[in-house]
C-alpha cells in the first residue's frame, strides 16, 4: 500500500521556541504553531477556527529557529506527521499528533517591516546575519 506523509502549514508561534541540546550534541527546538481558518457556517455567519500544532525541529534548523523566532512571529513549515504515544502516571494510555519539521521559511521581515524572507531545508540553510550558505549533514530522520 502506498503512503505519503507531508504537512505544509503557515501560522504564528504560540510561545517562544524551546531550544535544548542533548548529551550527544544534537539541538532540539520545540515550537507551538497556531494555524487559523475562516469559513462560513450554514447560517451564512463567518466563523474563525484555530488549530494548535506542536512542532519539533532538529540540528541546525533547531538552532536557527531558536535564535531568530519568538512568540507571535509568522512561520511557514514543511514536515511530517508523527504520533507520540505514552502511558501517564495514572496508567492511562495517551497520544499526541505532532509535526516533525523538515524545512521552514521565515515570513515577513525582521520586525515585520520588510518583505524579505529566508528559507532553509534539510540540506542547506541561510544565515540572515551575513547571507552565507552553510551545508549541514543532518538528514532529518531522528528516532524521537
Amino acid at each position: 500500500m502506498a503512503s505519503f506523509n507531508k504537512v505544509i502549514l503557515i501560522g504564528n508561534l504560540t510561545r517562544d521556541p524551546e531550544l535544548r541540546v542533548t548529551g550527544s550534541g544534537l539541538s532540539i527546538c520545540k515550537l507551538g504553531l497556531a494555524v487559523n481558518r475562516t469559513y462560513t457556517s450554514k447560517d451564512g455567519e463567518s466563523k474563525d477556527e484555530t488549530t494548535y500544532v506542536d512542532v519539533d525541529s532538529f540540528g541546525k534548523q533547531a538552532e536557527i529557529l531558536g535564535k531568530y523566532m519568538q512568540k507571535g512571529r509568522p512561520l511557514m513549515i514543511e514536515g511530517r506527521l508523527k504520533l507520540d504515544q505514552w502511558e501517564s502516571n495514572d496508567g492511562q494510555k495517551r497520544s499526541k499528533l505532532g509535526v516533525v519539521l523538515e524545512s521552514f521559511q521565515f515570513i515577513g521581515g525582521r520586525d515585520d517591516n520588510t518583505s524579505r524572507s529566508t528559507s532553509t531545508s534539510d540540506s542547506s540553510s541561510q544565515d540572515t546575519s551575513n547571507n552565507t550558505q552553510e551545508k549541514e549533514s543532518f538528514d532529518g530522520d531522528v528516532p524521537f
